[in-house]
Parts: C-alpha cells; sequence; structure tokens
C-alpha cells in the first residue's frame, strides 16, 4: 500500500524547498514584491516542481528499476499510474495557483513552464539538451513570479545558468562524472555569481549592493567546494555530494538576488531556508544516503 511517506520520498517533498524563492526573486526585480495575493506564486513553484519530479520518475521507472531500484516506483511502493497522477494533479494545482497569485500574466508563463517540464522529463533529459531545458523550466519559474516582465530576464538568467551546470553535473551520479560537465558547472557559477550586481540597475543603494555581495559570497561559498571535489576525483558519490551541495545551494543565489534588489529582510528568510535544507540533508545522509 503506498503510504504518504512513498508519496513525499517520489515528489523529493524537502527539495521543493528550492524553488519557493524563484517567485520572489521574479516579484522583486520586476516590481519590489508580491502583489496582494502574489504569495501563492512560491506555492505554484512547488507544486509543478513536486509534479515534475514524480513524472521524472515515472519516465525513468525502467532506468531506475537497474540503477535506483530503492525509488518508490521500482520498489513496489508507488505504481507508475499512480506516480503520472500525483504528477498531473500537481501540475494542475501549480497552473490553478499561478493563475490565483499572478492572474494572466503570470499563468501565460506557467503554461509553457508546465510544458516545458514535461519535456524535460520525457524527452530532453537523457539527451544533450538536458541542461539547458532544465535551466529553461528554472528561468520561467523566475519569470512567473514577476508576470512575465522583462525586467526580470537578468535575474532568470541567473538561476538558469546555476540550474544548467547542476544539471550537467548530475549526469555523473551513477557512472561518475566528466571533466567537461565539471568544468561546466563552475562556469555556470562563476556566471551566476557575477550576474547577481547587474540583476537590479535602479536600485542605487549602497546597502543593496553590500548584501548582494554578501549573498553571492555565501552561494559560492555553497558551491563551488563540492565542484571542486568533483572535479578532482569525479566518482558517483563526490558527484552526487556537488549536485547536493548545488541543488541547494540556489536559495543563496536566490537571497543575493533578492536582496540586490532591495529586499533583504526577505533575502534573510531565504537564508534561513537554506539552513534548514543543510540540517535536514545532512540528518537523510545519516539515516539512510543521499538521494539527490
Amino acid at each position: 500500500m503506498t503510504t504518504v511517506r512513498d508519496v513525499l520520498e517520489l515528489v523529493r517533498a524537502p527539495a521543493a524547498l528550492t524553488v519557493l524563492g524563484d517567485s520572489a526573486v521574479g516579484a522583486h526585480a520586476a516590481a519590489g514584491g508580491f502583489t496582494r495575493r502574489g504569495w501563492l506564486l512560491p506555492l505554484a513553484s512547488a507544486a509543478i516542481y513536486s509534479g515534475g519530479m514524480a513524472l521524472n520518475d515515472w519516465a525513468d521507472r525502467d532506468l531506475d528499476g537497474v540503477e535506483r531500484p530503492e525509488r518508490p516506483i521500482p520498489s513496489g511502493r508507488v505504481s507508475p499510474r499512480r506516480a503520472l497522477a500525483i504528477a498531473a494533479g500537481l501540475g494542475a494545482v501549480g497552473l490553478a495557483l499561478a493563475a490565483a497569485g499572478g492572474g494572466r500574466r503570470s499563468l501565460a508563463v506557467a503554461v509553457p513552464l508546465v510544458a516545458s517540464v514535461i519535456a524535460y522529463d520525457v524527452v530532453a533529459k537523457p539527451t544533450a539538451a538536458g541542461p539547458l531545458a532544465m535551466a529553461t523550466c528554472r528561468g520561467l519559474d523566475v519569470l512567473m513570479g514577476a508576470g512575465g516582465s522583462p525586467r526580470a530576464l537578468p535575474a532568470a538568467l541567473a538561476i538558469a545558468a546555476h540550474t544548467a551546470g547542476v544539471t550537467a553535473l548530475s549526469r555523473g551520479e551513477v557512472h561518475g562524472g566528466n571533466g567537461a560537465d565539471t568544468g561546466l558547472a563552475l562556469a555556470a557559477t562563476g556566471a551566476a555569481a557575477a550576474a547577481v550586481d547587474a540583476t537590479a540597475p535602479e536600485v542605487r543603494s549602497t546597502l543593496a549592493r553590500a548584501a548582494g555581495a554578501v549573498g553571492s559570497a555565501a552561494y559560492l561559498a555553497a558551491a563551488v567546494p563540492g565542484q571542486l571535489a568533483a572535479a578532482e576525483d569525479p566518482t558517483p558519490e563526490r558527484v552526487r555530494d556537488a549536485t547536493r551541495r548545488g541543488i541547494g545551494a540556489v536559495v543563496p543565489l536566490q537571497a543575493a538576488l533578492v536582496a540586490r534588489s532591495g529586499a533583504p529582510v526577505v533575502a534573510l528568510g531565504l537564508m534561513a531556508v537554506h539552513a534548514v535544507i543543510r540540517l535536514r540533508g545532512r540528518a537523510c545522509r545519516r539515516v539512510r544516503g543521499d538521494v539527490t
């Protein structure tokens, strides 16, 4: 029988914390913050992301049966049909929340976002276009928070660059990495950090620039050590650790971008989320190993 814990594992529930800041980045870059019901947009991001995780495992069920038989579908704890239904349901919830939180403009971005998630999971993931496809998903998630405003495009590109690097690196989680993927991850991390100061040129506050720089440093500290370790020794274990660190490191990047936009309190809230992710990650590795 499928339990709630099985479903939470299927959708990688803790990982949904890493997307809550995407829409905040977009909203602050475009308009200085959320509108009246904009707080629903982070929930839309979480629903779409979680649905994508369920769809990912549905699409990879045969491969996981060989490489990761402990996952919910190959282990028999969640049937493929149920996983697909969960993915569809969460995607629909995400679209409804996007419409409720940001109106037609956010919904107009959420629709191609969901389509991009499906395209990545079902078609692009095993191809050379996989990192670019996943980067598109996260960039669109930022733009959903901005209601599609072009003012948020630099911030969306920063999140997208980070995502492309982490996705490229993750391809070595099972069989080990290679120099090209680890090099791409390091280059993408550097580009994302460098882009922070350019995301809100209209905000000339010295405090905002300083807070953005501090956030960038925290982001680099979270992402780079694992990537360097994987570059030196690209074993599956090192690559998995670097991927896990990279997934979590997007939150300090979000905090840096929000701080640069002039919202230090929101940035501090995102850093608190990052602390929770790190604490839970350590606990999970002690109990049952690392699953990215």
